[in-house]
């Protein structure tokens, strides 16, 4: 696979596939901006190639009535901002009035095209779609690692007709994760949390019997606790994954449950909370923390490693009563001497608005491709790059 430094860009059309798929406010202000400063290495380097770029992004699932409400415009001018360089926004992303915008470039240019997913086309990986993004350049760039498990036209259909590399951003992501995967420090943890369990379960069979410890939080220890016949109230459950639950083959591998967890009758209603033993929990409660039992146990964990992989909240963190979890495991992975990998949009999101971000050793722009990654699932991002 060939990487932005092995290609002549110089004074070329550069199309860069980039994942600017920020967070915007209600005035319509990118809220995040972690995506596109770990782009900017890319982008600054073509620059300094005097090329043309033309940068690809998705934003949020517009449909035909309200497009309009996603537009690029926002995260272009928060480029700008950050990069210290104008950012053009064209009115699409295809057609006649972007090849006109695109043919008027000069070297050092940067011209953002409109959201790809105002056509249906990119989802559906359409060849005719990406051949019309593709005669806008001379070179294609995927620096998306986020969205490489993703077989839309912007990813992989494209590159059947331009010469294709991964971005620096895209090289340093898989360089680090294979890393991970294939060449871990010990002993080595796993934390995983959040909502997405069927996808997660993937992850944890593929660290098991390769990590010392997994640490587990969020619905996904509430399913593995529901596996193992304990109470967890009105909690939630992904029923189509308990009985694979139970039938995981444990290694050498210690699996980390939640102790304690903040019970709740209400999750709008923190005032109807107590911290109590998982176990004997009532029927009308849920788990939507863990517990200050299974913050110390947790962190003694996390103090053991020499590598940490995080992925995913350990409680319903979008609530400010239920985030104390989420913030302890992340204190207490800061503070620990392993290297630390983090990963998934509500990860960074909650790191970014803490300020936290940079305590940690690597952090990825993926969630669901990174966890598809250590799954060793194929990429097609990834795999059309090597044809």
């Amino acid at each position: 696979m060939k990487i932005l430094r092995d290609i002549d860009a110089k004074n070329k059309r550069v199309l860069v596939r980039v994942d600017f798929n920020a967070s915007l406010n209600k005035q319509g202000k990118a809220l995040d901006d972690f995506r596109l400063r770990a782009t900017m290495p890319t982008i600054s380097y073509l620059l300094g190639q005097n090329a043309k770029v033309i940068l690809m992004a998705h934003l949020g699932r517009p449909t035909a009535a309200n497009k309009q409400e996603f537009t690029l415009a926002p995260v272009a001018q928060k480029l700008g901002e950050l990069m210290g360089e104008k950012v053009e926004l064209a009115e699409d992303c295809v057609g006649t009035a972007v090849h006109e915008r695109v043919a008027k470039m000069r070297g050092g240019d940067i011209l953002m095209l409109e959201n790809l997913r105002w056509h249906k086309e990119e989802e559906l990986n359409d060849v005719a779609f990406a051949q019309g993004l593709a005669e806008l350049g001379e070179f294609y760039v995927n620096d998306a690692f986020a969205v490489s498990h993703r077989a839309h036209a912007s990813v992989e259909a494209i590159t059947r007709f331009l010469p294709s590399c991964a971005g620096l951003l895209l090289a340093k992501e898989l360089a680090m994760l294979t890393r991970v995967r294939d060449n871990a420090d010990h002993p080595f943890c796993v934390v995983i949390g959040g909502s997405k369990i069927s996808s997660k379960l993937k992850l944890i069979q593929s660290f098991l019997g390769k990590a010392e410890d997994i640490i587990l939080g969020g619905a996904l220890a509430n399913t593995m606790l529901h596996a193992k016949g304990i109470a967890i109230g009105k909690s939630v459950v992904d029923e189509s994954v308990v009985e694979e639950v139970k039938n995981l083959e444990i290694t050498n591998t210690k699996i980390h449950l939640p102790v304690d967890a903040v019970l709740c009758t209400n999750k709008e209603d923190a005032g109807l909370c107590r911290t109590g033993p998982v176990g004997k929990v009532n029927d009308d409660e849920l788990l939507l923390d863990i517990g200050p039992d299974s913050e110390q146990l947790f962190a003694r964990v996390i103090a053991q490693a020499k590598m940490v992989v995080w992925n995913g909240p350990v409680g319903l963190f979008e609530n400010p009563a239920f985030v104390h979890g989420t913030q302890a495991l992340a204190e207490a992975i800061a503070k620990s001497d392993a290297f630390s990998v983090i990963g998934g949009g509500e990860t960074i999101a909650f790191l970014e608005a803490r300020n936290l971000i940079d305590k940690f050793s690597f952090v990825s722009t993926g969630g669901g491709a990174m966890l598809e990654f250590f799954s060793g699932e194929e990429l097609p991002g990834i795999v059309a790059l090597t044809k």
